[in-house]
């Protein structure tokens, strides 16, 4: 390559060296780590070189370097990435497949131990790249990713790279679990080897994908041995992070801050997130606050599924909020926040109510669900200059086409404007690391990545052959009177509602068909 042309190739890519983008004339929802608040700046701009935001004003600033890149977003709205602090991106190709399923049948047909065997790498890497790209296109632009598409070490190496090929800002955690579904068998010990070897040679630099640690065996009768040897190389490899799905009560899948605690590993430097916590007690609360470890709260997940979220609105100030898995419903963060900020509300207005008493006030405001989309969840990744706009923050940024949209047209507190009337639809640009993912409404791939032909034609193939495949297997699960392995407790049905007058069925059917 002549190097004359590498600027080119750089612009084409969405970036260039010392390159600086203005944004002006908007209004920029700001934050202001001093008095940890949302700050409105109505007519203003931010200024960003490189991957850095350097300046937020009301004014246009002064010494703009030269060759800036002027954005005009008079009448829009200027608003940080929103930060997904749960999701198993690989699962992509599931979509529609499992519109009422529950948590029990999702184990047994759609979860990690079920579909080992099921996914070839490039199904894999095809599958989180859609995935992503679906996160970018509605203004997410941070994801904890926990990736148990782990099951041998081609399909781990597949998701790592459509992470970094994505653009997106990945924290892709490595699942380890022993997976005896498949022949050959994948243990524990190969994956630290396989684990070592994808952060010693994979193309990290200069990406803002990391890499973290993803383990569902903390408790509550954890492999001591195996726990150690996964955290000490967390540690050595300089981990950003460690998840685990927790799920206590008839669950049985605990990962309980207790269970961590007593292992000695929910203080260490590493950040932790639990996601769910479902029937979290008081004395896990306590201890998710005393080191200062944080909760990924996935909103329609917990509806669709049934494992609920009894106490996690007492423990908004170490929470954060995810989607899990998105071939079931919603991948945008705006969504969660909508359902959460109004279920947090009925709840407690029927605390009221069921004492014969009238509510006189509100009691969550929008400020609290933008911050759980945005500053709590870099805060759940120990990064303060994630989820805000502020001098020195990561420029991951979203344009809201607030002067258009039929939905916000009108708007005037641009937070509730973004929380309870906009839609991905109004989701006009994206910058990751000061990048473009989304320009003028369309998804920018770069030279590598052309999301509009290569990869939906690559996508729609993997998953034309996974459905089919699917669609012909019965589903077979634990029913009614059956036992659930993970805690003992019995299985049971809930109540079904039902939209028809009389006798008859209305619950209905789903339509799928081999294609």
């Amino acid at each position: 390559m002549r190097l004359r042309n590498l600027p080119i190739l750089l612009a084409a890519l969405g970036w260039a060296a010392g390159s600086s983008i203005l944004f002006r004339g908007g209004t920029i929802i700001a934050f202001d780590k001093g008095t940890e608040s949302l700050q409105v700046i109505r007519n203003g701009s931010v200024l960003v070189t490189d991957d850095r935001i350097v300046s937020v004003s009301g004014s246009a600033p002064r010494n703009i370097p030269a060759q800036t890149e002027v954005i005009d977003i008079a009448g829009k709205i200027l608003a940080p990435g929103q930060v997904n602090t749960h999701l198993h991106g690989w699962q992509t190709a599931f979509k529609t497949l499992a519109s009422n399923t529950s948590l029990v049948e999702y184990f047994s047909r759609y979860g990690e131990f079920a579909a080992a065997g099921l996914l070839t790498p490039e199904d894999v890497y095809i599958g989180e790249l859609a995935g992503l790209f679906e996160s970018l296109n509605g203004g997410v632009t941070t994801i904890l990713d926990h990736a148990h598409h782990t099951w041998s070490n081609a399909t781990a190496q597949a998701g790592l790279v459509a992470s970094i090929d994505s653009g997106a800002r990945v924290f892709w955690a490595y699942a380890f679990h022993n997976i005896t579904t498949i022949t050959p068998n994948f243990l524990v010990p190969e994956q630290l080897g396989n684990f070592r070897d994808l952060v010693k040679n994979a193309p990290l630099k200069g990406s803002p994908t990391e890499v973290g640690v993803a383990y569902d065996a903390f408790g509550p009768n954890p492999n001591v041995g195996e726990v150690n040897a996964i955290i000490s190389l967390a540690k050595e490899l300089n981990a950003s992070v460690i998840t685990t799905h927790s799920l206590q009560g008839a669950w049985g899948i605990d990962n309980s801050p207790e269970n961590l605690n007593t292992l000695g590993i929910l203080n260490i430097s590493i950040p932790i997130v639990l996601s769910h916590a479902s029937f979290l007690t008081a004395t896990g609360a306590q201890l998710l606050r005393s080191t200062n470890q944080y909760i990924s709260i996935t909103p329609e997940s917990e509806f669709h599924y049934g494992h609920t979220h009894p106490h996690s609105h007492l423990i908004q100030d170490q929470s954060s909020l995810g989607v899990d898995t998105h071939f079931t419903f919603s991948s945008d963060i705006l969504t969660q926040t909508r359902l959460w900020l109004q279920s947090v509300r009925r709840r407690l207005y029927s605390e009221v109510l069921g004492r014969w008493e009238v509510p006189d006030n509100n009691p969550m405001s929008v400020n609290q669900a933008f911050l759980l989309a945005t500053r709590h969840g870099g805060l759940a990744l120990r990064r303060d200059d994630l989820g805000v706009i502020a001098p020195g923050a990561k420029a991951d940024l979203v344009v809201w086409d607030a002067a258009s949209s039929p939905a916000m047209l009108g708007w005037n507190d641009p937070v509730a404007a973004v929380v309870l009337h906009a839609s991905v639809a109004d989701v006009e640009a994206v910058l990751v690391d000061g990048r473009w993912k989304k320009r003028g409404g369309r998804l920018v791939g770069g030279v590598k990545i052309d999301y509009y032909g290569d990869v939906q034609k690559r996508f729609l193939a993997s998953a034309k052959r996974i459905q089919n495949k699917l669609i012909e297997t019965p589903s077979v699960f634990p029913r009614a009177g059956d036992v659930w392995a993970p805690s003992g407790f019995p299985v049971a049905d809930a109540l079904t509602v039902d939209t028809l007058r009389g006798p008859g069925d209305g619950y209905g059917e789903t339509f799928l068909a081999a294609q």
